[in-house]
C-alpha cells in the first residue's frame, strides 16, 4: 500500500492519497512508513519540477496534501510516551526561495521528536535569521533551499551570522534540492541533511553535545 500511496501523491491524485492514508492509519500501519512514502513522493515531485513536467500549481497541491497527511499521522506519532524535550531549532527557507515542502517535513519531524522549533517561513532575509537567533537562542539553525540560487543566500546568511557575532553560538545544517558536501563547504554550514530524519539526527547530536 505504501507504493500505491507514493504513486497517488506523486501523480496528484489527492482524494485517493488521503483515503489511502486514512486506511493505513486505521489499519495500524507504522506512521513512519506513511511519512517515508510521503517523502519518496515529494522527491519524485521535486524531480518532475526540475524537469519542468510539474510547475508551481503542482507544488502548491503537493504542499496541501502534505499538510493534510501530517495532520492525520501526527496523533499516532505523538502517542509515544518517551518523547522528551531535545532542544531548540530555528529553521527557514532562505531569501529568494519560496519552496516549503521539504522544510515543512523537517519541521514536522523535529516537532514530533521533541524539539522546540521556530519556523521563520520562506524567503527569509539573512538579518531575520540573525535577529531570531538572538531572541530564540537555538542550538541549531536549519537553512532550507530548493533552487540553486539558494546556495548564495545560504552563504550570505552564514556570513551575516558571523558579522553579528552569533555564528559560533549555533550549529548550522542545510538541506533541500541538490545539496552536497561541496555546497556545505561553499555556504560555511556545519553539515547537510539528505532528508528529514538526517536533519533530526544532526539536531539530536548537536543538542546532546551542548
Amino acid at each position: 500500500m505504501s507504493k500505491e500511496l507514493v504513486n497517488a501523491i506523486a501523480d496528484m491524485r489527492e482524494q485517493e492519497a488521503l483515503e489511502l492514508v486514512k486506511e493505513m492509519v486505521e489499519g495500524g500501519s507504522d506512521p513512519m512508513a506513511i511519512l517515508d512514502a510521503t517523502r519518496e513522493a515529494m522527491d519524485i515531485i521535486g524531480q518532475r519540477f526540475e524537469e519542468e513536467t510539474y510547475f508551481l500549481p503542482e507544488l502548491i497541491l503537493a504542499g496541501v496534501m502534505l499538510s493534510q497527511i501530517t495532520e492525520m499521522v501526527k496523533p499516532q506519532l505523538t502517542k509515544a510516551p518517551d518523547v522528551k524535550h531535545e532542544g531548540k531549532v530555528l529553521i527557514g527557507t532562505v531569501e529568494g526561495d519560496i519552496h516549503d515542502i521539504g522544510k515543512d517535513i523537517v519541521v514536522f519531524m523535529l516537532d514530533v521528536n521533541g524539539f522546540d522549533v521556530l519556523d521563520l517561513g520562506v524567503d527569509v532575509p539573512a538579518q531575520k535569521f540573525v535577529e531570531a537567533i538572538k531572541d530564540f537562542q537555538p542550538q541549531v539553525v536549519g537553512l532550507s533551499g530548493f533552487l540553486t540560487l539558494a546556495y548564495d543566500s545560504m552563504k550570505d546568511t552564514v556570513e551575516a551570522m558571523k558579522k553579528a557575532g552569533v555564528r559560533d553560538k549555533v550549529k548550522i545544517m542545510i538541506g533541500g534540492g541538490q545539496i552536497s558536501d561541496d555546497i556545505r563547504e561553499y555556504t560555511g554550514a556545519d553539515a547537510y541533511g539528505k532528508d528529514a530524519m538526517a536533519g533530526v539526527s544532526l539536531a539530536r547530536t548537536w543538542t546532546a553535545a551542548k
